[in-house]
């Protein structure tokens, strides 16, 4: 029996998804569970699942369309059912072609149309979001090969419009983020944006524009943390343990301080400051694709090894793109650390939905008179106005400072 597949809510946030590849064709067979598409949100490229078996009879959407939370995506049937044409011109499956023209819903797998110069009034068609790419790129609608269809420019066909005129390899994957992050950028180009970065720009003139932050900053002896690390590294290494990081022991040891400063969780909200629930950790992490920042759940009910745990799996899944939006919501505060770049302090932007973030600096060699040489490592707290002052954050900033320079704090 024909099935519509719906483009479903991979989060709690998402409204939409873009459709950055396709992993199934008309006259294909799927098994419940099959990955049959990649869709990228604002935080991150998850994949879609196929909700039951069947036979792909018709797709109803093209790689690039940005869709609705609840668009029909695809249809699903029997090995020999002949899916009618007016069962994809529902009302639901119109929704689609309210987003841009659906593909060929014939039985068969649709065959390509070869590309043809748009020479001719007739053929120089193009959807808008492919109008407004090629006005940004400065590529002319007019020598463009529409592979849509009737002959219709997509999105892609203008990409690899751009990136061959410009000298590169001209192929569908070449347009896909990792592919775009890995081409040479050159004085003068352009580079077109991908939906993550454009909604991540939006994000942060939102935190510029509505959320007023006061900045501190303040320098710990991480000293005995060095050493600790380089202890405890050791004999995990030979218990084939995982490798400790410096951001583990932060995460802790702000776990402990909201705990003890809750306000520092909060969210303003109408004339209340709203608590969160529970402690979630975001940690920021530098993928091929881009900045993501997953969440380290109920922080503060994990000790050392737990946490070590918990951010090594999400740190695996970010570089593989394997994350779910779940993976990526319920933050109440961010760890960045920009110390193995070499820089010693900076001043994050806070991610809005949140209160505050801590910027990690570099380890630096230092020598203190009667302490003689020591490590110091600077952090910089990034943190909303309208939910804290200065006082409740310097008190919070400063036991997290007590807490790493304390090695008993982890062990």
């Amino acid at each position: 029996m024909a099935r519509e597949v719906k483009l479903p809510q991979l989060g709690q946030t998402m409204e939409e998804g873009t459709v950055v590849n396709c992993l199934i064709k008309v006259g294909s067979e799927v098994k419940k569970g099959d990955v049959i598409f990649e869709i990228e949100t604002d935080k991150a490229t998850l994949e879609m699942e196929s909700p039951a078996d069947g036979f792909v009879k018709h797709i109803l959407v093209e790689t690039g369309q940005t869709l609705p939370v609840g668009v029909v995506m695809m249809i699903l049937g029997d090995k020999d059912e002949e899916v009618p044409q007016g069962f994809t011109d529902s009302p639901k499956a119109a929704s689609v072609a309210a987003v841009s023209p659906a593909v060929a819903t014939t039985g068969a797998e649709p065959a390509k149309p070869a590309a043809q110069p748009m020479g001719t009034a007739a053929r120089t068609i193009a959807s808008p979001r492919a109008k407004k790419l090629a006005e940004e790129l400065g590529v002319n609608l007019a020598i463009v090969a529409g592979t849509g269809p009737a002959g219709k420019i997509t999105e892609e066909d203008v990409k690899r419009a751009h990136s061959t005129s410009s000298g590169q390899a001209a192929s569908t994957k070449a347009a896909t983020p990792a592919a775009a992050a890995a081409a040479e950028v050159k004085l003068g180009g352009a580079i077109p944006l991908t939906k993550k970065q454009r909604l991540t720009a939006e994000r942060m003139v939102e935190s510029k524009r509505g959320i007023p932050c006061f900045y501190l900053t303040i320098k710990a002896d991480v000293t005995d943390l060095v050493e600790l690390r380089t202890k405890l590294n050791t004999s995990s290494l030979q218990a084939g343990q995982a490798k400790i990081s410096y951001n583990d022991f932060i995460i802790r040891a702000v776990a402990i301080g909201l705990q003890k400063f809750p306000i520092m969780t909060g969210q303003l909200v109408s004339d209340t400051i709203k608590l969160a629930d529970t402690i979630n950790i975001g940690l920021a992490v530098s993928t091929p694709n881009g900045l993501v920042v997953p969440v380290v759940k109920d922080a503060h009910k994990m000790d050392l090894k737990q946490i070590v745990t918990a951010v090594k799996v999400l740190v695996e899944k970010a570089q593989n793109e394997k994350l779910l939006l779940t993976d990526l919501e319920g933050a109440c505060i961010t760890v960045s650390n920009l110390g193995a770049f070499g820089i010693e302090s900076f001043i994050p932007v806070v991610i809005p939905g949140q209160c505050s973030i801590l910027g990690i600096g570099r380890i630096t060699d230092t020598s203190i008179p009667k302490k003689g040489d020591r490590k110091l490592m600077s952090m910089t707290l990034s943190v909303d106005h309208k939910v804290a002052n200065g006082d409740y954050a310097a008190q919070f900033l400063d036991l997290v400072r007590k807490l790493l320079e304390d090695a008993s704090t982890f062990v």
